[in-house]
């Protein structure tokens, strides 16, 4: 089987998890091996339904005591259990997961205990002609290059999948899919590292990771109080302001507003940066963006020859005009 980790609300799978699964129903296409999917957490069984739309035949619902409470390790541990579940079909030739934050750690526990090597950021996976291995395609340096290898492991393989570099698609039909729900075996030290409470950051509105349109705005915006007009724009659109690094550095904005490398990464409809010159950085936060409108005083900035459309000129002349414009055509 290939198996691929899930994280959900309880309700759906994450956005990353159907990337994810989706490169996993392509591996297990060109290996002939079933789908199966594991979930932690008591609601996990929930997810059934919506699992079947994507191929998935068979759902390892893991828990533990105090499984509410996330544990990288127990979460690695109910993995290696789920890939040795599966029944008369064997155990798991590869284990697929968001390379999420989430995603990333849980699997390099798994590697860790197995003793297994880890790719992360993965774009493309297949098997080898001779079925030894594993020909990949993945990221690396913050999505500046993309490296082609082979693996060779004695055992499953191990991967995880960049966001936003596979299109979650449904298969092309739904299958019913079995729940098979188990409880983890676990020892003191695999609860020593847990999340013991989680704060919610007082924001308000559109999030940054979820937003149609993000508002970017670079050092070029001057200060603090430059944000206005990218806020204004921001509530006109229903979309989030975003910064890159030198506005947080500046003290600006807070950190969690920093779209880049070291900061979120975002894949709106459309991305308008203001008064940033577009730093690799900065760049690989805003990838995955449909489209990119740069606004800048500096033609040769990098931005403009990556963005679909450029506006050289003073953000603080060009916003307010793109905002008076759109006033005037939410009027009529």
């Amino acid at each position: 089987m290939i198996l691929a980790l899930i994280e959900h609300d309880a309700v759906a799978p994450s956005g990353t998890s159907l990337e994810a699964l989706t490169l996993a129903r392509q591996i297990a296409a060109a290996t002939g091996e079933p789908l199966h999917a594991l979930a932690v957490a008591g609601d996990a069984g929930k997810l059934g339904p919506s699992l079947g739309d994507h191929g998935v035949e068979v759902l390892h619902a893991a828990s533990f005591v105090g499984d509410d409470a996330y544990a990288p390790r127990a979460w690695a541990r109910a993995v290696l259990a789920g890939a040795g579940a599966g029944g008369g079909q064997g155990a798991a030739r590869a284990v697929v997961a968001p390379a999420s934050d989430r995603g990333n750690e849980v699997m390099a526990y798994v590697g860790a205990i197995a003793g297994l090597p880890m790719v992360a950021n993965c774009v493309e996976v297949a098997p080898d002609a001779d079925g030894s291995g594993w020909r990949l395609r993945r990221l690396r340096w913050g999505g500046s290059i993309v490296e082609e290898a082979v693996l060779e492991a004695d055992g499953p393989g191990l991967f995880t999948v960049a966001p936003d570099s596979v299109a979650a698609e449904a298969a092309g039909a739904p299958v019913a899919t079995e729940l098979r729900a188990f409880e983890v075996a676990l020892e003191e030290r695999d609860l020593q590292v847990r999340v013991n409470e989680v704060l919610e950051p007082a924001t308000q509105g559109v999030s940054l990771t979820d937003a149609r349109v993000v508002i970017g705005g670079g050092r070029g915006v001057g200060g603090e109080d430059g944000f206005a007009v990218l806020e204004e724009l921001a509530e006109l659109l229903g979309g989030a302001v975003g910064v890159s690094r030198a506005v947080t550095s500046l003290g600006w904005r807070s950190h969690q507003d920093q779209v880049g490398q070291t900061g979120c990464r975002i894949a709106p409809e459309l991305y308008i940066a203001c008064g940033i010159s577009g730093a690799i950085q900065h760049m690989v936060g805003c990838k995955g963006a449909r489209n990119l409108l740069a606004i800048n005083t500096d033609a040769d900035a990098p931005i403009m020859s990556k963005a679909d459309y450029a506006v050289i000129g003073d953000l603080h002349a060009v916003l307010p005009a793109i905002v008076a414009e759109l006033r005037k055509e939410l009027a009529r």
